[in-house]
């Protein structure tokens, strides 16, 4: 009798989408098939899980191969199992139809599975910006509350050239650079230090601000500018940006900043700014030499080309004045 070749097929698919690492995890612990209904969702999730077109797919894949890569989940007290990564696994096997999942149980503490759980998510292809600053914020309080006593070591980083290295030693309690944590997080994370800071600071948006950074309609940088404003600024500005249904830039972010660090923010200051006629940031706007070079004489020079280009759009603009002002 021929012996099938589907153990193979997995196998083989098994080795093309994961780690070796996670393999030798998971022959390690053990893989058991756990009951959905026995998995609970991790506390306050930073990741959302929805069933759009990507999940559909992901779910039609379970049906055909199952699920390749095990979820890791920790007992809970009192009976059931947490899940730390594979809510997305989890959902599409629900549609799928399936009543189990493989899954690795994996005794975590808080703080442990906080780290496994953002450090999982991490890797996936597309993440919001919020996702970002909700799982990058858990991990580094969870990373703060392990005490791993980062503030009583020598950081390289803070010897200076000709400085005795005794002289950069602090008293035992004493803390290092404040993104000295930023920079151990950066370690396994897809993002650099400087820009974890920029997403942990997006925490202190509101959430009216923080869904236009979601949508693409704020900048990274402009939406860190304007986190600096207390939260009542933060509203006064939002009626203003609602009213006239456009962003600020990043010069009008930094002027509102200043005003409301002076006390002088309202809805007359935001709204005054916010109606200002405003180009994009770093806008400019160039032509292609040799397609506009031939409507002028051969003797014009750059500076000519330009002056007759503003004398055209001067005088479109004019007749389109004067035809709004007929009809």
């Amino acid at each position: 009798m021929q012996k099938s070749n589907t153990s193979g097929l997995l196998s083989e698919l098994d080795d093309l989408f994961t780690t070796q690492e996670q393999r030798d995890e998971a022959k390690r612990e053990g893989v058991r098939d756990i009951p959905l209904s026995e998995i609970s969702d991790f506390p306050d999730h930073p990741f959302l899980v929805v069933n759009d077109e990507a999940m559909q797919e992901m779910a039609e894949s379970v049906k055909q191969v199952g699920v390749l890569v095990p979820a890791v989940v920790r007992p809970k007290e009192g009976g059931g199992y947490e899940m730390v990564a594979g809510h997305r696994r989890k959902m599409a096997s629900a549609l799928a139809g399936l009543s189990t999942m493989p899954c690795i149980v994996r005794n975590l503490t808080d703080d442990e599975a906080i780290i496994a759980m953002v450090d999982a998510n991490l890797q996936r292809d597309k993440i919001l910006p919020s996702e970002k600053a909700r799982a990058y914020k858990m991990k580094l309080d969870a990373m703060k509350r392990q005490g791993k006593r980062t503030d009583l070591t020598l950081s390289p980083v803070e010897i200076k050239l000709g400085e005795p290295a005794s002289s950069t030693l602090r008293p035992l309690g004493a803390k290092l650079r404040d993104n000295r944590s930023d920079e151990q997080l950066a370690e396994k994370s897809p993002d650099s230090a400087r820009q974890i800071q920029r997403f942990i600071r997006l925490n202190e948006l509101i959430d009216p601000i923080l869904s236009m950074v979601d949508e693409g309609k704020l900048g990274m940088r402009t939406a860190v500018e304007l986190s600096y404003l207390p939260e009542q600024d933060q509203k006064t500005l939002f009626t203003a940006i609602d009213s006239e249904q456009a962003p600020p830039s990043m010069s009008q972010a930094q002027r509102l900043r200043k005003l409301s660090k002076a006390g002088e923010l309202n809805d007359d200051t935001a709204l005054e700014i916010m109606r200002e006629q405003k180009k994009p940031d770093n806008f400019r706007i160039s032509f292609d030499y040799d397609k506009i070079r031939g409507y002028f004489p051969k003797n014009y020079t750059a500076e000519q080309m330009e002056k007759t280009i503003m004398n055209l759009l001067a005088g479109w603009a004019r007749q389109r004045s004067h035809d709004r002002g007929a009809r």
